[in-house]
């Protein structure tokens, strides 16, 4: 794939991994695990219950840019952990920077025969495998049935529909709202303008393209901004404002992604059997979805135990057992990226807060109507900084196109501060 060198043109540094990672030594000692994905901790009480060669302390880091800025302090420090949680948009920037080792021996070789193809090509980049991924991300909707019913609300499949939904959420009760454009993650308006068809990043040769403001992104900007400007959704944090409006009744539909099923039974455990969830609304009433998150592990680059890291990494990602590890505790509902693991998933993660709901069947519809060919770009961490930095302002009147056309700018600005090339 060119990608990759596209990526490290003027940078020089990806290439410095060599003899690969796996071939570090016996797979045995201790491994120091970063991760913010929920259930890290009863994963590595897992692994360590049946690996008794290897131990692994768990180091809980917090998520988002504040994340992705101590990884990259660690690896200039000489101080990274042995294996570490990188979500797929920011895997080509990390893997650009030459901050992770090049995966190789069984690593590549489970990736190669355990993935499917558009998960596999989020990790492969340059002709090489820098993670294992873990989980995909399919969009779904998530919705109050109990206001829903009480109000004879219908569940909307398209976005017509949705805006319909909407209006009658607030006509129902005026404080409540029947979605929500987080202002701090751009995630998912990313992966809406995904699922509309938008391209944002591609590659030509040997140059980046960058289109945030193509037909597709301007029509969900329109969209999900004119939303904003009339009320009809809420504008909020993803932290404390968001989960404070659902304990409150304020927030009673929203679009999320699979993991978000875990989010919400550990954090509003008090309405259980409240909550539904449904196919994320399309366009035209077709199957649409894309993904919204979704996370590899890597060992970053400098790690003091790559091999006891490598069969970690294995395992949690793998292994009908870490997948249970995973979502027994019922705060990870995590769609695995590993096809055949989607049963276990499935007969692990507890139905009773969505009222017996099959959660997974809804995601496995999105996760097949995923649509393909979409390409993380090479300096996410400026594009989402670009975004987020205006997404406050939508809601007071602010376009959100032109949110759209900011981050385009700085994206193409850092690209080629970065030395990298673009098409015309």
């Amino acid at each position: 794939m060119a990608i990759l060198g596209a990526l490290v043109t003027g940078c020089g540094s990806a290439e410095s991994g060599k003899g690969g990672t796996t071939a570090a030594g016996p797979a045995t000692g201790a491994v120091t695990f970063w991760s913010f994905v929920k259930g890290s901790d009863k994963v590595a009480e897992a692994f360590n219950q049946t690996h008794p060669n290897i131990k692994v302390t768990f180091e809980s880091v917090p998520s988002g840019q504040e994340y992705y800025s101590k990884l990259t302090n660690a690896v200039k420090a000489g101080t990274v952990p042995d294996a570490a949680v990188v979500e797929y948009p920011q895997l080509p920037e990390f893997a650009a920077q030459g901050a992770l080792e090049p995966l190789d021996g069984s690593l590549t070789a489970t990736v190669k025969s355990e993935f499917p193809e558009p998960v596999r090509q989020l990790v492969e980049l340059g002709g090489k495998t820098w993670g294992v991924p873990r989980d995909a991300a399919p969009l779904m909707m998530y919705y109050r049935n109990d206001f829903f019913t009480a109000h004879r609300i219908a569940v909307p499949k398209t976005w017509d529909e949705y805006r319909t939904m909407a209006q009658q959420v607030k006509q129902a009760d005026p404080n409540a709202r029947g979605g929500v454009l987080f202002t701090d993650n751009p995630g998912l308006l990313t992966a809406l303008a995904w699922q509309a068809g938008a391209h944002w990043f591609g590659i030509q040769g040997d140059s980046w393209k960058v289109s945030l403001t193509d037909p597709a992104s301007r029509k969900v900007a329109d969209y999900w901004g004119d939303l904003a400007k009339q009320d009809l959704v809420s504008s909020l944090s993803t932290l404390d404002p968001f989960w404070t409006s659902v304990q409150q009744g304020k927030t009673v539909a929203y679009v999320c992604a699979s993991w978000c099923a875990g989010s919400l039974q550990a954090t509003v455990a008090d309405q259980a059997g409240k909550w539904s969830v449904a196919p994320v609304p399309t366009w035209d009433g077709k199957p649409a979805s894309a993904m919204y998150g979704g996370s590899s592990f890597v060992i970053p680059k400098g790690a003091k135990n790559s091999a006891a890291a490598a069969e970690f990494i294995k395992w949690i990602t793998t292994d009908p057992e870490g997948m249970k590890a995973w979502v027994s505790s019922g705060t990870s509902s995590m769609f695995p990226a590993d096809p055949k693991l989607v049963p276990v998933a499935k007969a692990a993660y507890p139905t009773t807060y969505f009222g017996g709901q099959d959660v997974y069947a809804v995601g496995g519809a999105s996760y097949d109507a995923v649509l393909p060919g979409w390409t993380w770009g090479p300096v996410m961490g400026t594009t989402n900084t670009a975004i987020v930095d205006q997404l406050p302002k939508v809601a007071g009147g602010a376009s959100l196109a032109d949110v759209l056309d900011g981050a385009q700018q700085a994206t193409v600005k850092d690209v080629q501060h970065r030395g990298m090339q673009l098409a015309p």
